[in-house]
């Protein structure tokens, strides 16, 4: 177990690979395994991955406060100082992504590059969900598997209804941020969704012009709680936006990736 004690938090991380620090934020009910298990291996074949779990998710036990995207920023660039890192790559998956967001504009000298994955900055880029049926929705059984690892995991799994009605209490209750804030974020920035995920596409195309440095990629044919499972196509594309310094994908070479997908699906 590797606990960083930071803002009152016994904050669970997991170190693996060498090279320029890269920090890893899951999805909320998540745990690093849930998130990131496919993609993780890949990562850390060039860079320091730092691997986080949030207030209240995994091995990081909840405490007596109600998390903002600030706070959650702040434990994260705390964690930074007690590993002696001035400075990070960062990559975040849904609520990671929203927390990595604040990072960005909280902590800008702490930031080089930033990934937001299935990120959104204002509630309405989320498609509505009233239907519990919708397919965007996570499955029961996705569900079934968050409160298994939780339970797994946690240092008291009797917590989790508690903390998931707390957890869905903030996400949709956080105004975001507004146009000139995105306008603000100084780091290169890697956009991803899925096409069938919780964020609009044209509210991703909306950051894509909105953010000064950014660049967006939609996966075909994948559902918000898919994108992290697509190692195949997004390892390739995280890892030369990372090492390119944000400079723009080589389309051609995105080209032989989406080809050679095609084709293992049979398409």
């Amino acid at each position: 177990m590797t606990i960083a004690p930071v803002n009152g938090l016994q904050l669970y991380y997991e170190e693996h690979g060498s090279g320029h620090p890269l920090v890893l934020l899951h999805g909320g009910l998540h745990t690093i395994g849930l998130s990131f298990g496919a993609l993780l291996p890949r990562l850390a074949a060039s860079h320091r991955v730092i691997a986080v779990e949030l207030q209240g998710h995994g091995r990081t036990a909840d405490i007596d406060r109600v998390p903002t995207y600030p706070d959650l920023a702040d434990d994260v660039v705390a964690l930074l100082d007690h590993l002696g890192i001035e400075r990070a790559d960062v990559f975040g998956f849904s609520l990671g992504g929203l927390v990595a967001t604040e990072l960005g504009l909280r902590h800008p000298t702490r930031v080089d590059r930033l990934v937001l994955a299935a990120t959104h900055y204002r509630p309405e880029g989320y498609h509505d969900f009233s239907d519990p049926a919708s397919v965007r929705m996570p499955t029961q059984a996705e569900f079934a598997e968050m409160e298994q690892e939780y339970r797994r995991q946690a240092p008291d799994p009797d917590h989790w209804d508690d903390f998931a009605a707390k957890l869905n209490g903030i996400v949709h209750t956080a105004p975001g941020w507004s146009a000139d804030d995105m306008r603000r974020i100084a780091a290169p920035v890697l956009l991803v969704i899925g096409d069938t995920d919780f964020v609009r596409i044209e509210h991703a195309a909306e950051m894509l012009e909105l953010i000064p440095d950014a660049q967006l990629a939609v996966l075909p044919g994948t559902r918000h709680t898919e994108l992290m499972l697509r190692a195949d196509v997004l390892a390739p594309l995280v890892e030369h936006f990372l090492t390119s310094g944000g400079s723009r994908v080589d389309t051609r070479a995105m080209a032989r990736v989406s080809t050679h997908e095609a084709v293992s699906r049979g398409a």
